[in-house]
């Protein structure tokens, strides 16, 4: 089977998968996933809220574990560099970033707070998020392997 053809084959994602891999995987993935949720109602509902301050809340304690859980994680380069790869110069962003964030908005700066909530978003769970849909990976797998 070519690589294109997997795409013209998807199916439902086989979950069982992640009863294969260590524990840190499983908790990096089910926190990026809820978090990726959170990070959508978000950006998509009222600002300002109680509901929106409580889910901020949530997802930056999420986002922490997405990021930190990511440190102990070094499939994609486990021989060079201590075990990491390009992927945790993302991380160490990460890491930086969501406390600036949190400032931002405790200081009702609203235009800062946006903007890095929203490169977050678009950098730490979408493209991040794509890269874990190369082949090999464990969502590759889990979709098309």
């Amino acid at each position: 089977m070519s690589f294109l053809d997997h795409f013209a084959h998807p199916h439902m994602p086989n979950l069982a998968l992640i009863g294969h891999v260590s524990p840190v995987i499983r908790i990096h993935l089910l926190t990026a996933l809820a978090a990726f949720v959170i990070a959508t109602i978000q950006i998509f509902g009222p600002k300002g809220t109680g509901l929106h301050r409580t889910l901020g809340w949530l997802w930056v304690i999420l986002m922490f574990t997405v990021a930190g859980s990511s440190l102990f994680i070094h499939i994609i380069n486990p021989h060079g560099f201590g075990g990491f790869s390009f992927i945790h110069i993302l991380s160490g962003l990460t890491l930086v970033m969501l406390p600036l964030m949190v400032y931002a908005a405790r200081r009702h700066n609203v235009n800062l707070h946006r903007r890095i909530a929203t490169n977050l978003y678009a950098g730490a769970l979408i493209i991040a998020g794509v890269f874990t849909f190369l082949p090999g990976r464990l969502m590759w797998q889990m979709f098309f392997g």
